[in-house]
């Protein structure tokens, strides 16, 4: 039996390796443990439950006012110890966090192999987006096994000299996640109910019927300046359009909170809400009339709920979207936010409605039986 130890730290990384997880659970020549660093605690405990899974390990590294150098030692001290009792086969990481980084170089350090779910993804700034892009081009040069969410990723990790045989084209497991939860709100009448209960909380009944644009946003490359520019957007598109609403669950970061309450606390339309719930989220996006982000994961999610999407950043590592139509690239200045905007309010089928480029809900078992084949 072989040991495989799951790795990952982040809300984005434990939805997307949830489906893998209970993928490999299924499994009898598999010994499966899972670790998390805990990089984002509070939001990360919720989607554990959520899927049903329980932490084997927890590095429990989270701080108040911990930056990049403190995230990067405390996981690769800790991993330390974890990879000398479970003593696995393979380490699996996800994507592009500062957790999938650290834990890649404690595997090297161990000369355990690594497999790197969602590979190959790039802009080639290694500071847009920053620090992510670095984390996963660092990660690729130390994994052993690739896992491109599409043939341009592959395409890309080729182009770098990774071996084709190390490589497969998965899909990405985001829309594994997106149509469980979307297939349990429709065949699970209590639980939609307890979804729309939780949402009530926060937003009137009328509101969650109503036309409403969805937004989110957390990158480190836009604090500052580039949080200004999208809160006054969104501002104006809010103060233009008085019969949408905006819902906005704000990210816990100072760094976001503080703009956002600042600008945004007192419009009429505008809702700011806790953070939620991964299926509370899912909920929202399927009644969205359109998203506006920063988010990477979102850009993988939209396609197959067919909501088109305005790219609050200067450069994205998934092309594929823009291509297919469904994701428009609007940078950061307050003026292209608010007329790309304003375009898609007042016809919305600008956006050209391709299939889902990202997959078709199948990545975890592709990337399971490539195991079964490959340990």
């Amino acid at each position: 039996m072989k040991k495989i130890l799951v790795t990952f730290g982040t809300r984005p990384e434990a939805i997307k390796l949830a489906p893998i997880i209970k993928e490999l659970n299924k499994n009898d020549e598999f010994i499966v443990k899972v670790c998390i660093t805990a990089q984002h605690r509070e939001m990360l405990d919720n989607v554990l439950k959520i899927f049903n899974i329980k932490a084997d390990y927890d590095l429990d590294i989270m701080k108040q006012d911990q930056d990049l150098y403190d995230i990067t030692s405390n996981i690769l001290i800790k991993m330390k110890d974890i990879l000398n009792e479970f003593e696995p086969d393979l380490v699996i990481v996800h994507g592009d966090t500062t957790t999938t980084f650290a834990v890649t170089l404690a595997g090297f350090y161990k000369k355990i192999d690594v497999a790197h779910v969602e590979a190959g993804l790039r802009t080639y700034n290694i500071y847009s987006p920053w620090p992510e892009e670095a984390n996963r081009r660092l990660t690729s040069i130390l994994t052993k096994y690739h896992f491109a969410p599409t043939k341009k990723a592959k395409e890309n990790l080729i182009n770098e000299g990774i071996k084709k045989e190390n490589i497969i084209v998965t899909g990405n497991s985001v829309v594994d996640a997106l149509l469980m939860i979307l297939n349990k709100i429709e065949k699970d009448k209590n639980f939609k109910k307890r979804i729309e209960s939780n949402l009530f909380i926060q937003i009137p009944k009328d509101v969650l019927k109503s036309k409403f644009i969805l937004v989110t946003g957390h990158r480190r490359e836009n604090f500052g300046r580039g949080f200004q520019n999208i809160c006054n957007a969104i501002k104006e598109i809010a103060l233009k359009n008085k019969n949408i609403n905006i819902l906005y669950p704000v990210h816990l970061n100072p760094n976001v909170q503080n703009p956002v309450n600042k600008i945004l606390k007192d419009i009429k339309n505008v809702y700011l809400l806790k953070p939620l719930d991964y299926p509370e989220f899912v909920y929202l996006m399927s009644k969205s009339f359109m998203i506006l982000t920063d988010s990477g994961g979102i850009q993988e999610e939209a396609p197959s709920l067919k909501k088109p999407v305005l790219l609050m950043r200067e450069t994205t590592e998934r092309p594929e979207a823009l291509e297919t139509g469904f994701v428009k690239l609007v940078g950061t200045k307050k003026e292209d936010i608010v007329r790309e905007a304003e375009k898609i309010i007042k016809n919305r089928k600008i956006f050209y409605m391709a299939n889902n480029p990202y997959g078709d809900g199948k990545a975890s078992l592709r990337i399971v039986n490539f195991l079964k084949k490959s340990l």
